[in-house]
């Protein structure tokens, strides 16, 4: 059943019919944007690309371009760096390629400076270019202290070039929707030229302060050996993160008095520096064995990829969507029925009474799981066992909605339209159709689900170019498209969810000699024996009930992040039922780490 108090908040909305008569007759381009407001307030998720005015500039255009960074962090040179087994020779030919980088930034600084007309933002951007300044220092350090030979001359990469040209150009004032550089007549139209090198040079100095922070947060204590300890500590330093952050103040006290068109060319410079900083990162020549991305280095073997579909892969349960569809479509008295339907009213109270026993009930049920003795290290079939109690809560619960003929009557072409129309959480149908597209990966899509109707989930990728995606889900019984009230009942929990998953496993064993790596997305209780199973478990956006249950067990849930540097650091194979679930902030992080940069 899943969580059926999702949809007690969507009826209790005042806005929330309107929102589904869009996705069932409204037009597929404005139902989409009013739908996802009205779910995202009903579910209490911000719709991602949204953000308010009071946030500062370069605060919103991190957050919105934060999946560039992403891919920075698991590109396999910064990923074999922070696990400390990057090639020496591959570090040198970076250091010389950042050499670059820094007198760009360096001159680029000095040509923003000639542009501000306020003594103040004068001495900052000077302040910011001696960073620079000491930050070439540091290079020379290292090349002493790792005796790394630079005087072979290396020259300028394509990626390194492409940058430094894009931010001298732009420190030059030869910007899109400027005036040519000899044309900039008044002080204010210089100071311009000023916030946009800032726009350019803002990205590269948070992301080297983001990925210090992250790489410092793994360096052992213990470690003294780490090769890359010194690197690491310059950028995950007090100095370096005050630097980044002098940087974004001075970016928004610039563009403070900007139009809208004018921050608009900000946030595409903004953009361009960070896929410029990707394409950096993916240009350092590389030749040694690595984890990421996983499809390619895992090209000879059969990739099995399930996922969980309701909240890990939609914005809103499909519950709720289903509870909609019935009540707007439910007739609104007895007049002119021509099948024996719940009028909408009657329909909408006892929605509301399902919804408040499903939420009481599965309350108690977790309550009572984590009543049992807490586990002192990973406990696989205490797990199980308790698990079961939750499967014949959800069986009931399923008892309940099919006896209270709440599911009848529905059109099977609605429901396919609300499907089509169904707001899917941010980057993951384009982590489905990137890994079908990949060539030379042989790799599956399941959808393991407790939707009551596979025929939603189905449209929802259909839809959207999915089509090879395999959906194991529950599904209404129909006479004349019609629904019947009744579902024939395949995945009602997480024990269905767990056979089903082993039951397609073992199939695929019968007929494939090649090995087979599993990786599993959820995001709650019932995918939690399935994340274990899987060689891979990867949890996204999870509930509380997960964490907390998980845990009781002994699961340990680390940052996917963390994990991979771990496993690149001991050249581990990923195995399932060790007990790690790895975390994740977005389908973005599962898109840079399963996919990589393309």
């Amino acid at each position: 059943m899943r969580i059926l108090n999702n949809s007690l908040a969507l009826l209790r909305s005042p806005r929330a019919a309107a929102p589904i008569r869009s996705l069932l007759f409204g037009s597929k381009k404005s139902s989409v944007s009013r739908s996802a407001a009205a779910f995202s307030s009903a579910m209490s998720i911000p719709p991602p690309s949204i953000s308010t005015s009071e946030e500062a500039l370069a605060g919103r255009l991190w957050i919105k371009f934060n999946r560039e960074c992403l891919f920075s962090m698991y590109s396999p040179f910064a990923v074999s760096l922070a696990a400390g087994n990057l090639k020496i020779e591959t570090f040198r030919q970076y250091i010389a390629q950042d050499v670059h980088f820094l007198k760009a930034f360096a001159h680029a600084y000095e040509l923003a400076a000639e542009c501000a007309d306020d003594d103040d933002d004068k001495l900052a951007i000077s302040d910011l270019r001696k960073s620079v300044m000491d930050e070439l220092k540091m290079h020379n350090s290292f090349v002493q202290d790792w005796d790394l030979d630079i005087s072979k001359e290396v020259s300028v990469n394509s990626a390194t070039l492409r940058y430094t040209e894009f931010l001298l150009a732009t420190s030059s004032g030869k910007v899109e929707g400027l005036k040519a550089p000899g044309m900039l007549d008044t002080p204010f139209e210089k100071t311009k030229v000023a916030a946009y090198t800032l726009g350019a040079v803002t990205p590269c100095m948070k992301l080297y302060a983001f990925l210090g922070k992250e790489f410092g947060a793994l360096l052992d204590s213990s470690e003294a050996n780490h090769p890359y300890k010194k690197w690491i500590e310059n950028y995950s330093s007090d100095a370096f993160q005050a630097s980044a952050k002098q940087t974004e103040d001075l970016l928004e006290k610039l563009s403070v008095c900007m139009t809208g068109e004018e921050l608009d060319i900000i946030e595409k410079l903004y953009q361009q520096a960070m896929k410029l900083e990707v394409e950096f990162f993916h240009a350092q020549p590389f030749a040694q064995p690595t984890i990421v991305p996983l499809l390619k280095n895992h090209s000879k073997d059969e990739l099995m990829i399930f996922s969980d579909f309701d909240l890990t892969c939609t914005v809103v349960d499909s519950s709720a969507i289903l509870a909609e569809i019935a009540i707007v479509t439910a007739p609104k008295d007895d007049q002119g029925q021509q099948i024996n339907r719940m009028l909408s009213a009657d329909l909408k109270n006892t929605w509301s009474l399902l919804s408040k026993q499903y939420t009481e009930h599965y309350e108690e049920c977790i309550e009572s799981i984590l009543n049992k003795e807490k586990a002192d290290k990973f406990d696989y079939e205490g797990l199980c066992e308790a698990l079961e109690q939750l499967s014949e809560f959800e069986k009931k619960a399923n008892d309940r909605v099919i006896e209270s003929g709440v599911l009848k009557g529905l059109n099977l072409d609605d429901i396919k339209r609300a499907g089509e129309r169904l707001i899917l959480q941010d980057g993951c149908i384009n982590v489905f159709q990137k890994i079908l597209k990949t060539q030379d990966v042989n790799a599956k899509l399941h959808v393991l689900s407790y939707c009551w109707c596979g025929d939603l989930i189905r449209a929802a990728f259909s839809a959207r170019g999915v089509d090879a995606v395999e959906v194991h889900a529950n599904e209404f019984t129909f006479e004349e498209s019609i629904s019947t009230g009744e579902i024939e009942r395949k995945v009602e929990s997480p024990i269905d969810k767990a056979q089903q998953f082993k039951s397609i496993l073992q199939n695929r064993k019968k007929d494939e000699e090649k090995s087979i790596l599993t990786v599993y997305i959820g995001d709650s209780v019932g995918d939690l024996l399935c994340l274990l199973e899987a060689d891979i478990g990867i949890v996204v956006a999870s509930s509380s009930s997960l964490r907390r249950v998980g845990s009781h067990f002994g699961v340990s849930f680390v940052p996917l992040f963390s994990g991979i540097v771990q496993k690149q650091k001991q050249e581990e194979t990923w195995k399932g039922l060790s007990g790690t679930l790895y975390t994740v902030s977005s389908w973005a992080e599962i898109h840079s780490f399963a996919l990589g940069w393309e």
